[in-house]
């Protein structure tokens, strides 16, 4: 018997097939939908963002001025807070006529939470100085300003040390110190300008033993503006410091905000944020003898829009990781990776890129005992946005350019 099929154009399946079809292809739409949510959620996952700091009217700024410290999943961090104002783009949106204030965020939870503290209330980390954005704050006595006796126990298992300037060109600086993870602080203690034209201090330092403590700084150029890194050291716990090496040549432009790793005894890599004309990028240089000379090693940023300084950490399985903010289209905070010491890096990783324009980064970071790694920032996510104190965590083993 021979069965005569019915005619039908060419490539059009029967009105049943094309039912069945259908509503396949609905079924296998449906569990691609739920996979790539389920891989969009588990890639949002890795990289997630928290508010440390932000409060209607207020600015909060530049954590990488004031120092991050940690003590497994304690973590607490300086940063400036002032009182919002627009002052038009390309310019901090923060009010130059009211107070500003230096304040402390502290989480025990590994950066999940924070809550915050001023150190001023009891007459610590009193702001001072022309490098302040706003004005000191009228109603708190400024503490008197003296030398350091030394003594300082650098390896106190609860030590916490804060360098900062009062000028951004030549200083002069103070330093503070803390045995309780910065519940209170002894200073302010006095600074030397070491036989350079001045030294505007930020934080950044490595201990080395309990008497010991070497830090990494920016002094003034020969003209007085900044500026210049240098590696310096005290060896009597505080009383005296003293200069082991320039980091590389007096800039035409600036090299300024050192943020230094120790690979090994004696051997370091320090980041800086370099500004050069209209260029401004990241360099890193490398000492293997102890600080004293350092050599141009790679440049891990090529372009960070209009500036930003590193913060570079350790990480346990001994690669590089160097965060930064980026002030230019799309603006956000980037990382990158080193593998071999610093020599190469990385392509930039995003982890975010909805900044609202410059006024943004300044980070610092740490690595929690988990392996992931906290950075904390100041933030905006609207050009006319508030400026906010902000925290990413993320893994740096999940990480993909």
């Amino acid at each position: 018997m021979h069965y005569i099929r019915a005619r039908r154009k060419p490539g059009k399946a029967p009105s049943w097939q094309r039912g069945v079809g259908a509503i396949m292809r609905a079924i296998g739409l449906l569990f691609w939908a739920c996979n790539v949510a389920i891989v969009m959620h588990a890639a949002a996952a890795e990289i997630e963002h928290v508010d440390v700091y932000r409060v209607p009217g207020r600015f909060g700024g530049w954590p990488a001025n004031h120092g991050l410290w940690a003590w497994g999943d304690e973590i607490l961090v300086g940063f400036s807070a002032g009182y919002a104002k627009d002052n038009g783009e390309g310019y901090h949106a923060i009010d130059h006529d009211r107070p500003e204030e230096h304040l402390l965020a502290r989480s025990l939870d590994g950066g999940a939470t924070w809550t915050i503290e001023n150190p001023a209330a009891q007459g610590d980390l009193v702001p001072t100085g022309s490098s302040l954005h706003g004005i000191a704050p009228p109603d708190v006595p400024q503490p008197e300003l003296r030398d350091c006796p030394g003594g300082i126990d650098f390896a106190h298992p609860d030590f916490a040390l804060t360098l900062r300037m009062t000028d951004v060109h030549v200083g002069p600086s103070r330093f503070h110190y803390s045995y309780d993870r910065g519940h209170n602080w002894e200073g302010p203690f006095r600074f030397p300008q070491l036989d350079t034209p001045g030294i505007a201090a930020r934080t950044d330092y490595i201990v080395e033993s309990a008497s010991t403590c070497t830090a990494w700084l920016t002094a003034g150029r020969t003209n007085r503006r900044e500026g210049r890194p240098v590696c310096v050291r005290t060896t009597d716990g505080g009383k005296t410091w003293q200069l082991r090496g320039w980091i590389g040549p007096e800039p035409q432009g600036f090299a300024i905000m050192p943020s230094t790793a120790r690979l090994a005894p004696a051997h370091y890599v320090t980041t800086l944020r370099v500004h050069d004309g209209p260029v401004r990028w990241i360099d890193a240089w490398e000492s293997v003898d102890d600080g004293v000379t350092w050599q141009y090693l790679s440049r891990p940023v090529a372009d960070t829009g209009t500036g930003n300084p590193p913060s570079l950490i350790r990480l346990r399985d001994g690669r590089l990781c160097l965060t930064y903010g980026r002030r230019a289209k799309p603006f956000g905070m980037r990382v990158v990776l080193s593998s071999d010491g610093g020599h190469t890096w990385s392509p930039e990783i995003t982890l975010r890129d909805d900044g609202g324009g410059t006024d943004l980064g300044y980070p610092r970071s740490v690595q929690r005992p988990d392996g992931k790694v906290v950075v904390v920032y100041y933030y905006h996510t609207a050009p006319q946005g508030q400026r906010f104190i902000g925290a990413t965590i993320f893994d740096p083993d999940r990480l993909t350019p």
